[in-house]
């Protein structure tokens, strides 16, 4: 089935330098269309999460972007985020959307389990993403292959986000079957970002 072109989703690095990633950030807005920005942070100190996400919340809600975190559900209301992505399911989806209401956005990333997406979206999630993808090097090496989103786009409505890994053929590969591109460290580790996602994505624009 054949979906209309996938929308950008963007992922922070998992540590951010707040003297020049919120211009990086900025810029990349500017260049492209961009749905929606994931602040995915690896550390787990409250202060720097709130510092962070203050910043990057004004950057993303003066362009009229949604803003998500990573894990941290009691951040949404603090920092006025616009909603959660869950990068496991420990913490019930069902619960989490009773809790926050209708309108707060609740992601669910499920791996590469057809399964553990259906039941994501039964409990209440607005998106499930899987992957890796690609080939990352880490984990067991498994891949959330291309048949998963092919099953997937075919079979259900809730947006599916494919992400990790990602490369402009397998971004070329998959735009006919997901809703959207999950894309963080494949442009941030570049010197131009903007460059970087402009190449990944050219698949998209034909």
């Amino acid at each position: 089935m054949s979906r209309d072109i996938p929308q950008l989703y963007l992922v922070t690095p998992p540590v951010v330098d707040l003297a020049e990633f919120p211009d990086r950030l900025a810029r990349v807005l500017d260049a492209q269309a961009i749905a929606c920005v994931r602040l995915s942070l690896a550390s787990r100190v409250a202060e720097d999460i709130q510092r962070t996400g203050d910043i990057l919340r004004e950057i993303a809600h003066a362009r009229d972007i949604p803003i998500v975190i990573s894990d941290h559900v009691l951040m949404v209301e603090k920092l006025g985020l616009d909603g959660v992505h869950l990068s496991d399911l420990s913490k019930p989806v069902r619960k989490l959307r009773a809790d926050l209401g209708q309108d707060p956005i609740i992601g669910a990333f499920c791996g590469v389990s057809r399964h553990d997406g259906m039941g994501a979206g039964e409990a209440g999630a607005d998106y499930v993403s899987f992957g890796p993808v690609g080939e990352t090097g880490l984990g067991d090496g498994t891949r959330a292959p291309a048949d998963l989103f092919e099953w997937w786009s075919a079979m259900i409505e809730l947006p599916v986000v494919a992400e990790g890994a990602l490369t402009r053929e397998l971004i070329g590969t998959l735009a006919p079957v997901t809703d959207f591109f999950a894309i963080g460290e494949e442009m941030w580790r570049s010197d131009d970002p903007v460059s970087a996602l402009a190449q990944l994505t050219a698949p998209l624009r034909g």
